[in-house]
């Protein structure tokens, strides 16, 4: 949100309750109040009459404002008064219909900055930013803030209740403005504040309105294909007991495979469609699963196109085009060989890791500790046959550099043979 621009003011809590209250024309009602020294009376009446500000002329407005709030901060309690400007502020503003965004967000940030940073208020005044935020489909301008909430709640000791209120409307104001991931995250954030709860604090019916809705979101994304984070949360496990049905179809995109699905759909015949579910894309997307799956599960890191057409129930002629998407999905990495008709994995991701994944786990390392001690005995024989050929290769070197010596020495002989020849004639 856009930083605020904040105006010095200078007067006694009287002469600018006054000089505020005439300009919203109420001047007369507050005058006597404040002589009075009835100073919570007259403000509450400046209060109630402040949305008018929403109408004077845009370039007095941001002064306007932060006059009105200078004025409340100096109240006892001022948590009694802002919620009434923090709701003229979601309003719309008729003097600024281009830049009505931008003012009231600079107003409720001035709020917001100019409460001390341990004080409870300012849970109240961010809630209604961001459903100022939510209201106007601007998320992209919160999530720079969102990064400092687990900090903000502890400063507030904020109870877990009132923090899922706030992470529900920050993941509506998401889903509303198409950030499926971010609403999805904040919204598994809002759950898990059930599990540290006291179970009489707990409604029953709340958690599991928010775990089923997780649950839609999580099947139903066309990106996600991990469930565990969703699985691992109480509140989504007690589904088990209250939605089974849901349950289920959870546990088949989590660790099954498309017949899995096709089973179901069959057994809850019409259901899908009655829950507003879109049938095509749960099929796509456990389509890929499936493909993941299966390149999971290949010992041999190669799938014939005819395993594939099987496993996923398409024609052969698709089996390259699910494979791509498969790949760009990132479950799987590969490439395709049209010649042999296989896909050769290079890396797969699994959808869970349990006994069965832990057995092709051995399974497979026995398999690269056969191929190592191979090869460590090919690396090994072709040691010792390269040092056997050097072996070789300096015997015959000094073989020869000893012929050279004796063959060197004849010449010598001869010349003294001959020598001793001539002596005698």
């Amino acid at each position: 949100m856009a930083t605020p621009q904040l105006i010095f003011v200078d007067g006694s809590f009287a002469e600018l309750a006054q000089e505020m209250a005439d300009y919203i024309h109420v001047g007369d009602a507050v005058k006597p109040l404040l002589e009075a020294e009835k100073d919570d009376e007259a403000l509450s009446t400046i209060v109630k009459a402040s949305h008018a500000l929403n109408s004077v002329p845009e370039k007095e407005f941001t002064g306007a404002y932060n006059l009105l709030i200078h004025l409340v901060l100096q109240a006892k309690e001022p948590k009694q008064y802002l919620p009434t400007i923090c709701t003229n502020l979601l309003k719309p503003i008729p003097s600024s219909p281009a830049h009505g965004f931008t003012l009231a967000a600079n107003a409720l940030s001035a709020i917001f900055n100019l409460i001390d940073q341990k004080d409870p208020l300012r849970y109240k005044v961010f809630q209604q930013i961001v459903r100022f935020i939510r209201q106007h489909g601007q998320f992209e301008l919160l999530k720079p803030r969102l990064k400092n909430l687990d900090v903000w709640f502890s400063e507030w000791q904020v109870p877990d209740a009132l923090q899922r209120e706030l992470l529900v409307d920050i993941s509506d104001a998401a889903e509303e403005s198409g950030d499926e991931e971010e609403a999805y995250q904040y919204l598994l954030k809002a759950i898990a504040t059930f599990d540290r709860e006291g179970q009489e604090d707990v409604a029953p019916e709340e958690a599991q309105r928010l775990s089923l809705k997780a649950l839609k979101m999580a099947i139903s994304s066309p990106t996600r294909f991990d469930f565990q984070d969703l699985r691992s949360l109480p509140s989504v496990q007690a589904l088990n007991d209250t939605q089974p049905v849901y349950s289920q179809l959870l546990d088949i995109f989590a660790e099954q495979d498309l017949e899995d699905y096709n089973d179901f759909r069959d057994e809850h015949e019409g259901w899908i469609e009655k829950e507003k579910l879109d049938h095509e894309k749960l099929q796509r997307k456990m389509r890929l699963l499936t493909f993941a799956s299966l390149a999971a599960s290949t010992p041999n890191r190669e799938i014939p196109y005819a395993n594939i057409a099987k496993a996923l129930q398409i024609p052969s002629e698709d089996v390259e085009m699910w494979t791509i998407d498969v790949v760009r999905a990132k479950l799987v990495e590969g490439r395709l060989s049209q010649k042999q008709k296989v896909f050769l994995v290079h890396r797969t991701t699994y959808r869970v890791f349990g006994e069965k994944q832990w057995r092709e786990l051995g399974t497979r390392v026995d398999q690269f500790k056969v191929v190592v001690d191979r090869l460590t005995s090919v690396v090994r024989k072709a040691q010792a046959d390269a040092e056997a050929q050097k072996e070789r290769e300096l015997q015959e070197i000094e073989r020869k550099l000893n012929s050279t010596n004796v063959s060197g020495g004849l010449p010598e002989r001869r010349r003294q043979q001959k020598q001793r020849t001539d002596d005698d004639d």
